[in-house]
C-alpha cells in the first residue's frame, strides 16, 4: 500500500472514530442526540383492563427516520416482537399487540407508544427505535401490570411440569408469575413453603417465617432451586392474575360440585369462580368471607380481608385453602362469578 493509500485509510478510520466519539460523555457513555433519555429507572404500571403510555420523546427530528416499538422478550435470545413501525406519516401494526397499539402523537416531537385494554401478558420491556440509517438511538421503558402472586397446586403437592404449570395458571385466570413479581409478592406478605415454577422455568418459594420444614435456619428470603428440567421434574406455581371486569360473589348452601356449579348459572346468572378471580376480588374488592366455598377447578377456598378466630386461625389476611375435596361431598357454599 502507497502512502496516499495510508492517508485516505488514516482520515477515513479519523472521521468515521470523530462521529462515534462525538455522542459520548465524560463517564463512557454513549449520549442520545434524538432521543430524549428516560429516567433511570423508567417503569409505567397500570391495571389489567386499563390503558397506558410508554413515553419516548425527540429532542429533534432528524430529516428521515423511522420509530420502531418492540417488546423484547429476555428468556428467548434475540427475539423482538415488533408492535408497530412510522416514519412519521403512514404507521404499520404488528402481531398480536400491534391492534391496541397507537402513537400518541400529543405533539411534533412525540413517538409515545398507547396500549389499550391491557392484558395480563402485556407486562415487561419495551424498546422505542429511532432509526435513520446513520445514528440509530433506543430507550427501553418497563410496563408493568398490578396485580397479585398467588401459589398454586393441582390435586396434590408437585404434581406439574412447566407445561402443565403454565397451563394450570390460565385456567385460573392468570399466567405464571416472574421473578420479579414474586419477589414483590414476599415483600407484601407471601409466606409459602411449596417449591413452584415461574415463566423462566426457574423454581422458588418465598419464607418470610424460617421454619424446620421450610429450609431450617436459614435467612427469610427467596429460595432458589434454579433452572429445572422443563419436562421431568414437577412442582406446583406461582400464578400472577389482576383485576377483573367481573364481580366474585358467594351463595351460601350445602351444595356438592354440581349442584354449585348450577346454582352459580341459576341463582346468581354466572359460573363457579376461577382461583385467579378469587385472588384479585380479595384484593382488589375486598372480598371477605368465612364460609368455604366450590370454585371451577373443585377446590375449596375462602377469602379473609379481616383476620379473626374462628376464619382460619391465621393472623394474616389471605385466601385460604380447603384443599379438593370429593365433588360428591354436599358440605360447602359456591364462589360464583358474574
Amino acid at each position: 500500500m502507497d502512502w496516499a493509500a495510508i492517508l485516505v485509510l488514516s482520515i477515513s478510520c479519523f472521521t468515521a472514530n470523530s462521529v462515534s466519539l462525538s455522542h459520548i460523555d465524560d463517564s463512557g457513555e454513549k449520549k442520545l442526540h434524538y432521543l430524549v433519555e428516560p429516567p433511570v429507572y423508567a417503569e409505567v404500571s397500570a391495571p389489567r383492563g386499563g390503558n397506558v403510555t410508554l413515553p419516548c420523546v425527540m429532542h429533534t427530528k432528524p430529516p428521515h427516520y423511522r420509530i420502531k416499538w418492540v417488546k423484547l422478550e429476555p428468556h428467548h435470545q434475540g427475539v423482538e416482537n415488533i408492535v408497530l413501525i412510522t416514519n412519521g406519516h403512514a404507521l404499520k401494526h404488528y402481531g398480536a399487540l400491534g391492534p391496541r397499539a397507537s402513537l400518541r402523537d400529543a405533539h411534533p416531537l412525540d413517538a409515545s407508544l398507547r396500549i389499550s385494554n391491557l392484558e395480563l401478558g402485556d407486562g415487561g420491556e419495551y424498546r422505542c427505535e429511532l432509526i435513520n440509517g446513520i445514528e440509530d438511538e433506543k430507550v427501553e421503558i418497563t410496563l408493568s401490570i398490578d396485580g397479585i402472586v398467588f401459589p398454586y397446586g393441582r390435586h396434590g403437592r408437585y404434581k406439574m411440569n412447566f407445561a402443565q404449570a403454565k397451563a394450570a395458571c390460565a385456567e385460573q385466570d392468570a399466567i405464571m408469575a416472574t421473578y420479579k413479581q414474586l419477589f414483590k409478592a414476599w415483600t407484601d406478605g407471601l409466606d409459602w413453603c411449596n417449591a413452584g415454577w415461574l415463566n423462566d422455568g426457574t423454581v422458588h418459594y418465598p419464607i418470610l417465617h424460617p421454619r424446620a420444614a421450610c429450609g431450617g435456619d436459614l435467612l427469610p428470603g427467596i429460595r432458589s432451586y434454579g433452572p429445572r428440567h422443563r419436562i421431568k421434574d414437577h412442582f406446583d406455581t406461582f400464578c400472577f392474575t389482576s383485576a377483573t371486569s367481573g364481580t366474585v360473589f358467594y351463595l351460601g348452601g350445602s351444595f356438592n360440585f354440581a349442584e354449585a356449579e348450577q346454582a352459580c348459572r341459576v341463582d346468581g346468572g354466572g359460573e363457579l369462580a376461577r382461583v385467579g378471580q378469587l385472588y384479585a376480588a380479595w384484593r382488589y374488592q375486598d372480598l371477605d368471607q368465612c364460609n368455604g366455598g366450590w370454585l371451577q377447578d373443585g377446590s375449596v377456598r375462602f377469602p379473609i380481608v379481616t383476620p379473626r378466630k374462628h376464619c382460619g386461625g391465621l393472623p394474616e389476611a389471605g385466601v385460604r385453602s380447603l384443599g379438593f375435596p370429593k365433588k360428591t361431598h354436599r358440605l360447602y357454599g359456591a364462589y360464583c362469578y358474574r
